[in-house]
């Protein structure tokens, strides 16, 4: 089967022909039908410390599947070959696209404990990205963040992950701002029930939030503790920068600063059923599984609305 992988830092995916995959106890095999692209992809492939980090390269990448089960290992009796499923990226086996190989290829291997069942009805596409930016951002905004009915919320960033999270939030009763530099961007805001946008966090200071997830990542928590109110929340999602940085009196007055990362195969379950009724609509962009390459490009220049799925077949 043809694979794109990981082979050096800063080099571009390499296309390969790899062994399919057999599956083992509690394993399946899942033929990928659609992939996800991710700025953690980018982070994995231009990070000096990632190649060191890995169990082994060439590594394929990508850690958003949706697809169809086509081989079920000893002792797996609640799947059965021909089910739709998502993959849960941080649950039972190695993280996909890091430690064990990913979706940027025709099939993946995956632990029957790692699948969240795909409804009817439901997208292939939709089911990859709520695998994880669904997955992310309803996570840091509903669990982490407890965001419910009568909250004050702001979400920096509106891209593939802020997206989902704003409109989360709006369905659980909050008022929701966002926080977003791109004009055409904050005008989609609009269109999730957000109370209202600003361009910069910074312009949100002394306003009392109770809640603000950060989903940028951008040197922006300094900008969302001074946000929020005195035992109020900021959660951390966005990677966008390596480093952050924030004055040493910001987190006086009993504010809390935690950070969030994935989410539950519960998580996604509970998301498939936003989207299918279409209470969760994120915008996103179909490409080919040969295109993902230069789509990867595309989102390191931050040329990409929403999300990019791979998109193999159906």
């Amino acid at each position: 089967m043809k694979a794109w992988q990981f082979v050096e830092t800063n080099e571009p995916l390499v296309l390969n022909e790899v062994p399919d995959p057999v599956p083992g106890p509690g394993e399946v095999v899942v033929d990928v039908r659609a992939c996800g692209l991710c700025h953690s992809d980018i982070t994995y492939m231009t990070n000096p410390g990632t190649k060191a980090n890995m169990p082994y390269t060439p590594m394929t990448l990508g850690h958003e599947t949706a697809g169809v089960i086509s081989a079920i290992g000893e002792g797996v009796t609640s799947w059965q070959v021909g089910d739709r499923v998502g993959v849960c990226p941080f649950g039972t086996g190695p993280i996909p696209g890091f430690f064990g190989p990913g979706g940027f290829a025709d099939k993946q291997l995956v632990h029957a404990d790692d699948l969240a069942r795909v409804p009817e009805g439901l997208d292939t596409a939709l089911a990859a990205v709520a695998t994880d930016a669904g997955m992310t951002s309803y996570h840091a905004m509903v669990v982490r963040g407890g965001a419910k009915e009568g909250m004050k919320v702001g979400v920096i960033g509106l891209g593939g992950l802020g997206q989902i999270g704003a409109r989360a939030a709006v369905l659980k009763g909050a008022e929701v701002h966002v926080a977003e530099p791109k004009a055409e961007v904050r005008e989609l805001a609009l269109g999730l029930g957000v109370a209202g946008t600003v361009a910069d966090a910074t312009e949100w200071k002394d306003q009392n939030f109770d809640l603000v997830v950060d989903y940028a990542g951008f040197n922006t928590a300094a900008a969302a503790i001074d946000a929020i109110r005195p035992g109020g929340t900021v959660v951390t999602v966005g990677i966008g920068a390596r480093e952050m940085t924030i004055p040493s009196h910001a987190l006086l007055r009993n504010k809390n600063l935690i950070g969030s990362i994935a989410g539950t195969v519960a998580d996604i379950e509970e998301l498939y059923q936003l989207m299918l009724d279409g209470s969760i609509a994120p915008v996103y962009e179909e490409i080919g599984f040969n295109q993902i390459p230069d789509g990867l490009d595309r989102l390191a220049k931050g040329q990409v609305t929403g999300r990019l799925v791979a998109r193999f077949g159906d």
